[in-house]
């Protein structure tokens, strides 16, 4: 029997996550569909920045900025697990953006979007701060000013557990292998492990980032015709410098490059813009991009690395809306929400664009659209409700590590941290019947437990070792190879999947 729905969600990215769990709660019958995990694309590849975007203001792109300020304020609520202020040093460099060009951009970034809880600019030396040790000499004076830190690929999972908890379905590693219009609905064949299904749709959104185009043309569609596919390729090093401030540096070529402290024991560090015409899943760190990013940690840092310093790397590919003539820094990262006008034929909306900081506004937009279509009013409802485990109350982020470690005091420190940040007040869920370290299971390394990995498969839609250590969590850079051979083992011979 064919499954009907009012919705149907193709790409479980942060867009895809963001709108079912929007559409859900508004009371519409929705099914998402992703042809691999959740946020398996370009939605774990980011620099993992909740951000106003303050290069943005060079290309006058106030709309966007200002949006994303105010995003960024209700992201730091909803999700204050997940989400972090961040504090961002901007070194002056000879020959570069002029100090009073910064700070005048800088000013407007404090100001755009109302009222902020972050704290703003200031001005420091790094001649006599800790923030000036690890950078060649050469600057003498940055600016510090605020943005937000997020774990994108969790802030996904949790926009789609959300979504299931309101009846959506959710289904990963499957692919829409065609689509159809039929009666004033869309029929879509679904493919997973050979097997296919019929469903039935009142509507579709196109969700699927840089493989937006293939589903177009799957509807004999030509919104995507406009996408420029770019790919942005990230480093870990080993620990680059102390303190839990990021920096933001301005590159020869115009660009900037961010350095942020990534897990503890590490430096993330990115990104590039390499335009490309390949498939996005073949994505991968080239030798010139390699080669870029090293040199700008040498041009920065005291630290002279290669190649074989690399902890890991990731590479993602945005779906830009714009001019392909244009280059790649120049091209606007806001969205494009396309629908035809024709009311005879069942809604199709294509999302070409956005950003992480905007996903919210987006799916609200999105849905409110398909909405009006289907003769749905619910009011949008997603800006004051906390995402799973975002439910603090007056609590801060260290109340509920500190709560952790006196309710399970057999955790260390570090994973106490590790897993408030992962699932807020969830925690006290998953492992509410752990009463000592051996009720937890089987360990896996650094903490890393069966209770946990029971957990992500039965409530977050992992099956996978690489759906567990890379995207569920960043545990992977932490386990070495027989760690990760032991989960790989216990996984395949488990029942519990």
């Amino acid at each position: 029997m064919q499954q009907e729905f009012d919705l149907l969600i193709i790409g479980g990215g942060i867009n895809g996550a963001g709108i079912a769990r929007d559409a859900a709660g508004r009371g519409l019958s929705v099914c998402l569909v992703e042809q691999a995990d959740l946020a398996s694309g370009t939605s774990s590849a980011s620099t993992k920045m909740i951000h106003g975007g303050l290069r943005y203001l060079e290309y006058y792109e106030f709309g966007l900025v200002r949006q994303a300020l105010k995003e960024r304020e209700v992201l730091l609520k909803i999700a204050p697990h997940l989400i972090q202020p961040l504090r961002i040093i901007l070194p002056i460099l000879p020959k570069m953006r002029p100090a009073w060009l910064i700070r005048i951009g800088l000013w407007i970034y404090d100001h755009l979007g109302g009222k902020i809880s972050l704290p703003k600019t200031s001005t420091l030396s790094l001649t006599s701060t800790p923030e000036g040790a690890a950078l060649k000499h050469g600057p003498t004076k940055a600016f510090a000013y605020s943005d937000g830190w997020v774990d994108d690929a969790r802030l996904v999972v949790l926009n789609a557990v959300d979504a299931d908890k309101m009846g959506a379905k959710v289904l990963t590693n499957t692919k829409l292998t065609a689509l159809q219009p039929d009666q004033g609905k869309w029929l879509a064949e679904l493919t997973s492990n050979g097997n296919k299904t019929t469903c039935i749709a009142r509507s579709v959104i196109n969700a699927a980032g840089p493989w937006a185009d293939k589903v177009d043309a799957l509807a004999c569609l030509k919104h995507a015709a406009h996408m420029v596919k770019v790919q942005g390729s990230h480093i870990v090093l080993p620990k680059l410098y102390d303190g839990e401030h990021a920096y933001l540096f301005q590159n020869p070529d115009g660009r900037v490059l961010f350095a942020i402290p990534f897990q503890g024991d590490y430096t993330l560090f990115g990104t590039t813009d390499t335009p490309i015409t390949d498939d996005p899943s073949n994505a991968q760190l080239t030798t010139q991009e390699t080669e870029y990013l090293l040199s700008g940690v040498s041009r920065f840092f005291k630290h002279n690395l290669s190649e074989k310093d690399i902890v890991w790397s990731y590479s993602g590919v945005r779906a830009l809306f714009g001019d392909p003539q244009k280059s790649a820094a120049a091209l606007s990262r806001d969205y494009e929400l396309l629908m035809d006008d024709n009311t005879g034929t069942p809604a199709f909306l294509s999302i070409l664009g956005g950003k992480v900081t905007t996903y919210r506004k987006l799916a609200e937009k999105a849905v409110t659209m398909v909405s009006a279509r289907l003769g749905n009013n619910a009011e949008p409802w997603t800006e004051t409700k906390p995402l799973p485990g975002g439910d603090f109350g007056n609590d801060s982020l260290s109340d509920l590590i500190a709560r952790t470690q006196q309710q399970y005091p057999f955790f260390d420190k570090a994973n106490a941290i590790r897993l408030a940040k992962a699932y807020g007040t969830l925690v006290f869920d998953i492992f509410v019947d752990a009463q000592s370290q051996d009720d937890l299971g089987v360990d896996f390394g650094c903490g890393f437990s069966e209770v946990e990995v029971r957990y992500l498969i039965k409530n977050e839609f992992a099956s996978t070792v690489d759906d567990l250590i890379w995207r569920r969590s960043k545990i992977g850079l932490h386990l070495d190879k027989n760690q990760i051979k032991k989960l790989q083992d216990w996984l395949a011979q488990s029942s519990f999947k």
